[in-house]
């Protein structure tokens, strides 16, 4: 599976699997993507990046990884992780993948409701 920013200054591509799909809800992710982040979890050695990631430590335990030209939101990597969360809108096409999980709902917005029958925590 392949993917971009919106400039296409990055490209990515997940060479195996792509699992734990989730909406985040959490303050951090809503005030980055200006809603509800949606990534799925690949091994890092399964990742290949092209282009300059600008990486922004969110935290003393992880990091966000964004597109410095176009400000696209593309990564998030726990620091004791050998894995990284990729954003599903940026992939190109279908992904053949769904939602699997909420998280984060207790710090979601007021302005909207979940109203899937997807798990949440």
């Amino acid at each position: 599976m392949n993917g971009s920013c919106l400039c296409g200054n990055i490209r990515f591509e997940v060479t195996g699997p792509l699992t734990k799909i989730s909406a985040c809800h959490c303050q951090q992710c809503r005030r980055q993507s200006g809603h509800v982040w949606s990534s799925g979890q690949v091994a890092v050695a399964d990742l290949t990046i092209e282009g300059d990631v600008t990486w922004f430590a969110s935290s003393d335990t992880a990091k966000r990884g964004f597109c410095g030209t176009c400000g696209s939101f593309l990564f998030w990597k726990a620091h004791h992780e050998d894995a990284i969360s990729v954003a599903m809108g940026a992939f190109d096409g279908s992904t053949g993948k769904h939602l699997e999980k909420h998280i984060f709902v207790a710090d979601k917005g007021d302005y909207y409701d979940i109203t899937d029958d997807v798990p949440q925590s």
